[in-house]
Parts: structure tokens; C-alpha cells; sequence
């Protein structure tokens, strides 16, 4: 099974992201309006499986106790990461996944922000792209 979880890891907004500063997603329902309220209302809960596929299947409408067959058959195959979220692509968020890869949203503009990016054991890698360089 294909994972997105990442360990210690803080990605940061898109270099092309639109935002200049943290943003919350102006439509509601959208993939990352849910993704933001998931992540800001139990920040340090979820791993970002968790994340992709319980919004994913909020959105198709699949019943909760089916959940778990939708993630087997989802990652199945490799899928995209919280990379290309647009919480990092479009609204101005850094994702830190800790030691038990579960995420929490980092607004570029803290003190939070400033100590991950600082510390040496942090792995920082760059929110994907919007258009190609």
C-alpha cells in the first residue's frame, strides 16, 4: 500500500503561491476548506493519509463504515501528497508532519514557522508548483 505520510517534515507554501500571507480557503466544501478545518480543528491528530482520504470520501459520500475499503482501494496505486494541496499551492500554509507523521497547519508568518525551518532535525521540502518553472 502507498503512503503520503512524511516524518518530521515541514512543507512549505508553493515558490508561485498567490498568497502573500497564510490565508483560510474562501469556499466552503471546497477540498482545501475541508482540508484546513480536518487539520485546524485537531492539528497533530491526523496523518496526512488520514487527511486525503477522509476528505475525499466526505466529498463522494461514502458512508463512514466504508471508509477504510475506500483508503485500501485508494492507495492502492501512489496518489498525491499534501504537496499539492491547496493549503501550500494557493493559500499560504506550511504543513509539518511530526515524528508520528501526523500534520499540523504552520502559518509562515510565526514563531512556530521560524523554529522548524531553523531546526537542523526538521526536513523541509517545497510545497509543488502551481504551473511549471
Amino acid at each position: 500500500m502507498h503512503s503520503t505520510n512524511y516524518t518530521n517534515t515541514l512543507i512549505l507554501p508553493s515558490e508561485d503561491c498567490r498568497a502573500q500571507a497564510a490565508q483560510p480557503a474562501a469556499k466552503p466544501g471546497t477540498i482545501g476548506a475541508m482540508q484546513m478545518a480536518l487539520i485546524t480543528e485537531n492539528p497533530g491528530v491526523y496523518t496526512s493519509d488520514e487527511v486525503i482520504t477522509q476528505v475525499l470520501a466526505t466529498r463522494k459520500e461514502i458512508p463512514q463504515e466504508e471508509w477504510h475499503l475506500f483508503r485500501a482501494e485508494y492507495f492502492s496505486k501512489g496518489q498525491a501528497c499534501l504537496r499539492a494541496s491547496p493549503l501550500v499551492k494557493t493559500l499560504g500554509w506550511a504543513v509539518y508532519h511530526d515524528d508520528k507523521a501526523r500534520v499540523s497547519l504552520v502559518d509562515p508568518a510565526s514563531e512556530r514557522f521560524a523554529a522548524l525551518l531553523n531546526d537542523a532535525t526538521v526536513t523541509k521540502t517545497q510545497g509543488m508548483r502551481n504551473k511549471r518553472a
